[in-house]
């Protein structure tokens, strides 16, 4: 049988250090909250949670007093640590470092511009963990935008400094900074940086040619991941024959023929057993 496994697939390293944080945590036999689902992924989340981790929201988060909360990789706004400081909250922080420069990065830039009277303008998904985080380092005041009618909410006679959330498509970055420096009224007044993690990107290329090689593809993500749903779009333009699935009970559902070449692979929220536990499930199931 006829089955790969991408093994560039997988967690990416700030994933890995938040799983690896919450895992030392829980084996110490102390209560670990998380604030919002640790990765964008249903079965890892269940899997912590047998091992102890409570996930919450924000609102249950500002009830909480004298325990310890993860924050995970996606990072958080500076009311999060507020919160903490006045509810005597320890922080396990897992914040990719990726995520924390570009935090650091946004604040001295909002600052800077403040006094000019510029905008910060973000390239990311509205109500995203990791962009909430990148908003609360302006006050609150970032603008995010995700597609060309979003740009309609910039004021183009103002200076603008551009980011991308982490885990964005970079292509359709570029063309958002083609379209920004064609309206703006002073081109001088236009700066973007590129923020996109090249560990994220440059899985792109990469799952390109899996797709390629492969007759079918079982693209492996969590339904609220942002990074899988690119990633699948990608795979889904090179190869028609690849189906978006998020547990190994989907594998029952679909129509596969034994002589195709079979290749699994995933996000970068996607947990490797779980690749694992599905290419089991369809080695089963085509005996």
């Amino acid at each position: 049988m006829n089955i790969e496994i991408d093994n560039k697939s997988g967690f990416c390293f700030g994933v890995v250090k938040a799983i690896e944080k919450a895992e030392e945590e829980l084996e110490k036999g102390s209560t670990l909250y998380c604030l919002g689902d640790i990765v964008h992924n249903e079965e890892e989340v269940e899997r912590l949670q047998r091992l102890g981790l409570v996930t919450v929201n924000y609102e249950q988060y500002n009830q909480l007093h004298n325990v310890k909360v993860l924050i995970r990789a996606h990072g958080e706004p500076p009311s999060t640590y507020e919160t903490a400081r006045k509810n005597n909250i320890t922080l396990i922080d897992a914040t990719c470092p990726v995520v924390l420069k570009l935090q650091s990065r946004i604040k001295k830039n909002y600052e800077e511009l403040a006094s000019e009277d510029g905008q910060i303008v973000i390239y990311g998904q509205t109500g995203h963990a990791e962009v909430k985080g990148l908003v609360g380092q302006t006050d609150g005041k970032a603008i995010v935008i995700e597609e060309e009618k979003d740009l309609d909410k910039i004021d183009f006679s103002k200076k603008v400094h551009l980011f991308s959330q982490t885990t964005k498509d970079i292509e359709h970055y570029h063309h958002l900074i083609e379209e920004i420096s064609k309206r703006m009224v002073k081109k001088d007044d236009f700066k973007f940086s590129d923020t996109i993690c090249r560990q994220v990107a440059n899985r792109i290329p990469n799952i390109i040619n899996f797709a390629q090689q492969n007759d079918v593809i079982l693209f492996v993500g969590g339904k609220q991941s942002s990074n899988g749903k690119v990633l699948y779009e990608h795979c889904k333009s090179i190869n028609p024959q690849t189906y978006y699935i998020s547990d190994c009970k989907q594998v029952n559902e679909l129509e596969i023929q034994k002589d195709k070449k079979i290749g699994i692979c995933g996000a970068t929220s996607t947990p490797k057993w779980l690749m694992d536990c599905i290419a089991k499930r369809l080695e089963e199931r085509l005996a």
